[in-house]
């Protein structure tokens, strides 16, 4: 008799084990193909070890082909727009203009630091951290050579942490392509204290319209 129960109880419990694996497996499987990586890159971004929100702008939402804009002062989703007076834009990785293509590289949607207003505008990002701690901060910068053109010929985006600046990154790839073209950057930091503030700048001259700005991961 407690043969027989032994026996029932290493059954049931070797059913619940398999059903467990089973229903694991099929979320992870579920998760991962739920973000695929961008077609051709060879960066994979995981939101769930990144420590700012919103890393891709795919919040809000914009139409498709189009974009959205959004003045100094005001916030979206974890973001707050800053920097000079004038506005950033999400734009849809489906936008084209002038006769060039300005897909995402992460997602389906990117920030374009200079907006309409061609300013040094950005947006800002705090997080909580400890002092002394160590931060990587990964980013791609999109750019268009266009030159004689409205989109210029190089895209920088100016890095500060807490107010001073720490990083600038400058993309001058895409020569003789009608698509944006993406670079990716990687910089360090140190905390100095519970928080932090990371902000990132458009360092375009007034005569260049587009400057892109995806894929940002802190670990």
């Amino acid at each position: 008799m407690i043969v027989r129960r032994l026996k029932f109880l290493a059954s049931i419990t070797a059913a619940l084990i398999t059903t467990a694996c089973s229903n694991s497996a099929t979320g992870l499987k579920s998760a991962a193909s739920a973000v695929p990586p961008p077609a051709g890159s060879q960066f994979r971004f995981s939101p769930a070890t990144n420590l700012l929100g919103n890393g891709s702008f795919e919040h809000p939402i914009v139409g498709g082909g189009s974009f959205d804009l959004f003045n100094t002062g005001t916030t979206f989703s974890h973001w707050k727009v800053t920097g000079a007076a004038g506005n950033v834009a999400i734009v849809s990785g489906t936008f084209t203009q002038g006769g060039f293509s300005f897909p995402a590289h992460c997602g389906s949607q990117w920030l374009d630091l200079t907006g309409t207003s061609n300013s040094a505008t950005g947006v800002s990002q705090t997080f909580n951290t400890t002092a002394g701690s160590q931060h990587t901060l990964t980013f791609f910068v999109g750019n268009i050579v266009d030159p004689g053109g409205i989109f210029g010929t190089t895209s920088t985006v100016n890095v500060l942490i807490d107010g001073q600046q720490i990083f600038s990154a400058t993309n001058s790839g895409g020569a003789g392509s009608n698509k944006l073209f993406w670079k990716k950057f990687t910089t360090g930091f140190t905390a100095t204290g519970s928080s932090v503030t990371i902000t990132f700048l458009n360092g375009d001259p007034s005569t260049d319209t587009n400057n892109g700005l995806d894929c940002v991961q802190l670990t």
